[in-house]
């Protein structure tokens, strides 16, 4: 396979480690070594209760961490068919995830037109005039529509786009902005300061590249700011004639000063993470072994399912070694964008670094990776960032 030809030995390590782990705690072991790890105590009086302790896994349920390793077949898979692809085809590809994100604000302006009557994929989860896309979660629509915002800002144009490419990358922006407010996800909101800043910086960076061309294209450069600048008003305008108010709304989000019920349940998920630690319980076995130790005065009706932190959750479940594989990813994510720097398609790498620095960021206060789709899309901004940051160049078909 040409991923394990090819790939830097860090990135190979890092990927098989990824599923090795989860893959351990599904190895039967006798009961005097899994009795003996923390926080088996109630697992071995139930199957004492039920006839006697024989052999079984580290998991306490075997079942859910055999689905999560399930899970992990998507984003391999991108990687693998990402890596054989060339990076003509992965601009493309790029520019076609920054399509779905305009797809899912068609569908998120019935949704918020509606104010949640018409267009919702869960409505199980009403939320009145609130984006949800083709989503559940808003907080992961907001973060799926940053990722589309990387790609907007920093690849490159299609050449069919022709003198467009500029204004027409000005409203993509626009209009995913805007998609990303009408979540009204906080976090959402704060992360889309990233593509941004990587689109100031890329500008200012071509402008000094180029500065001794620049007399050349003034005449041209006057149009098309003017173009721009025309495009960008009547964007505003729209955005104004269709969601009057929601800029204020999300505003006082922000300004609310009530605990956030999230707190509570770090509290007690971190409760959970010492009784498990260092080995853990299991990968995807939060939702049954949280409620053991829920406290009674932060339960509700509603169960809480995830930790509200992915970080949180990989201590409970996959304790000290999960921890330590997500330094190593994040290292490893570090050291590409670095070594991206010195390379003719480092904004098209920093793309890929926005977009998983972001989802990176979210992870403090939800859980984007526990999402088939926001796990493809991070395998394919791995992808860009590892193609772009490390191959000089390429024979392209």
């Amino acid at each position: 396979m040409k991923f394990w030809s090819q790939a830097p030995w860090a990135l190979k390590l890092v990927v098989s480690a990824s599923v090795l782990l989860p893959s351990l705690f599904l190895i039967p072991l006798p009961p005097q070594m899994w009795t003996a790890l923390p926080g088996r105590e109630l697992v071995a009086q139930s199957l004492e209760l039920a006839g006697g302790i024989d052999w079984t896994t580290a998991s306490v349920d075997p079942v859910r961490t055999l689905l999560a390793i399930t899970a992990l077949i998507t984003p391999l898979a991108v990687l693998f068919i990402g890596w054989k692809a060339s990076r003509t085809h992965l601009i493309t590809l790029g520019w076609l995830v920054v399509l779905l994100g305009l797809a899912n604000l068609a569908v998120g302006i019935i949704q918020v037109l509606s104010n949640g009557a018409t267009g919702l994929f869960y409505p199980e989860n009403p939320m009145p005039g609130i984006l949800f896309g083709t989503f559940a979660n808003r907080n992961t629509t907001g973060l799926f529509l940053v990722g589309c915002l990387a790609f907007a800002a920093m690849l490159p144009s299609p050449p069919q786009a022709g003198q467009a490419a500029l204004p027409a990358r000005v409203i993509i922006c626009i209009l995913l902005l805007v998609a990303v407010l009408l979540t009204r996800s906080r976090t959402a909101l704060v992360l889309a300061a990233l593509p941004l800043a990587g689109l100031f910086f890329q500008v200012i960076g071509q402008r000094l590249s180029t500065g001794h061309r620049r007399h050349r294209a003034n005449g041209n450069r006057k149009w098309a700011a003017i173009a721009t600048g025309a495009l960008t008003l009547g964007a505003v305008a729209s955005v104004g004639l269709m969601a009057p108010g929601r800029i204020g709304e999300v505003v006082d989000r922000f300004q609310n000063d009530r605990t956030d019920a999230r707190a509570y349940i770090w509290e007690d998920a971190s409760y959970a993470a010492s009784r498990y630690w260092p080995v853990g319980s299991g990968t995807g076995t939060f939702d049954d072994v949280f409620q053991t130790d829920e406290s009674l005065e932060n339960i509700t009706q509603r169960r809480a399912g995830r930790a509200h932190n992915d970080y949180l959750e990989v201590a409970i479940e996959a304790g000290a070694p999960g921890l330590l594989l997500i330094a190593a990813w994040l290292v490893l994510l570090a050291w590409l964008s670095w070594k991206a720097r010195i390379r003719e398609g480092r904004w098209i790498a920093w793309s890929g670094s926005i977009t998983l620095l972001a989802i990176a960021l979210q992870s403090i206060t939800d859980y984007p990776l526990r999402n088939q789709s926001m796990l493809a899309v991070a395998a394919f901004a791995l992808v860009i960032l590892v193609r772009f940051a490390l191959l000089q160049r390429e024979a392209e078909p």
